[in-house]
């Protein structure tokens, strides 16, 4: 049943699309027909085969061809460009000019017929207006249609690669994103086992001298968990939530540390609800703790600062190690996945940069509100 509801909606959607075609062209053929027979009775007058005090009739005649010719010239034309143009494309020219050159024939009998009726033309003079008309229409029909009929054509051609061009954009478009999602997801599952395995050594290390203590630490690690597979799922999370999980890291951290680790957060009220990538901040703290608490034996001093800068919000991690280059960063480095990401996610607005400043190492990233 599905199958054959899919299969008709293409169908209903070719039958709506021809109806429109047939529609547009009654609707040229209200202007179309009325100006060629006004053309037609200037051309009469140019060439002198009827008189000024003839015009008013002359036109009357000449809308009645237009009507009989035009309109079905325009249909039969139509129908034939949906069902002949791609089955017979060299000899649809041809197959016009035939249409239109029956066309001519049959409305110029009819509208002998219809002149008569109506007194414009003297009854038993049927057969001479219609030799003395036949070719002159057959000529206008022939330049007229197949005028117009090639015209249409190169239209509706430009409309469908146009149609085609931006089909082929937006599906590179979409490649382009799921690329994008792709990478992003990769960078983020590499971030989430190393920080598992380093809190897990953390509450190892923990729990023979301090088993309450290592409880309220199994509690931040499921927080910290919980957050890591739901931000997986999200671009950006707001800053008060990755904030959290920077104090439950570094408590779980000081745990091990005791006194060598001091940290410090701060960060305005009103911006606790930008947007920031998971675990970005997180990322900056843990390279502080690793390359420069655990490596002194008098620790370190962590800061996290967080303010509002012109080019968005800046966020920046200091310390009081001996500082390090951003050339010696790697892609597999945790600070690497973070320039990676924030890449992904902001283009050239994202940044990371390391500076030292007052006998400090300032790690700092900055992007669009």
């Amino acid at each position: 049943m599905k199958h054959e509801t899919a299969h008709a909606a293409p169908q209903t959607a070719e039958l709506e699309q021809k109806s429109m075609n047939f529609a547009g062209m009654v609707f040229k053929s209200i202007w179309i027909i009325p100006t060629a027979a006004f053309f037609i009775v200037l051309l009469f007058l140019a060439l002198r085969r009827i008189h000024i005090s003839q015009t008013g009739s002359n036109f009357l005649i000449a809308l009645t061809y237009s009507a009989l010719i035009a309109l079905p010239s325009m249909l039969s034309l139509t129908w034939v460009s949906l069902h002949c143009t791609s089955r017979f494309p060299r000899s649809i020219v041809l197959i016009r000019a035939v249409i239109l050159l029956f066309t001519a024939t049959a409305g110029s009998l009819a509208s002998g017929v219809i002149i008569q009726v109506i007194g414009l033309v003297p009854r038993g003079e049927y057969w001479n207006e219609f030799w003395s008309s036949y070719s002159f229409s057959v000529v206008i029909t022939m330049v007229i249609g197949l005028s117009i009929s090639s015209y249409e054509t190169m239209r509706y051609k430009l409309q469908e690669t146009t149609i085609e061009l931006r089909t082929r954009q937006v599906e590179q478009e979409r490649a382009y994103k799921l690329l994008a999602e792709a990478r992003l997801s990769s960078l983020e599952s590499r971030i989430h086992p190393h920080f598992l395995f380093n809190t897990l050594n953390s509450i190892a290390a923990l729990i023979p001298s301090n088993p309450e203590r290592a409880e309220d630490t199994v509690g931040k690690l499921a927080s910290l968990l919980r957050f890591s597979l739901n931000a997986h799922h999200s671009g950006l999370v707001p800053l008060s939530q990755e904030l959290k999980i920077v104090r439950d890291y570094l408590e779980i951290e000081k745990t091990r540390f005791a006194e060598r680790l001091r940290y410090a957060i701060e960060a305005p009220e009103e911006l606790s609800g930008t947007s920031v990538p998971p675990l970005a901040v997180q990322s900056l703290v843990e390279n502080a703790v690793k390359h420069v608490v655990a490596n002194r034996p008098q620790g370190a001093s962590i800061e996290v600062r967080v303010r509002r800068a012109d080019a968005g919000i800046e966020i920046a991690v200091l310390d009081d190690g001996p500082g390090f280059s951003l050339a010696a960063i790697t892609p597999e480095h945790g600070l690497g996945n973070l320039m990676a990401r924030l890449e992904l996610l902001f283009g050239s607005a994202g940044r990371l940069d390391v500076a030292r400043e007052a006998e400090k190492t300032i790690v700092r990233i900055s992007f669009p509100a």
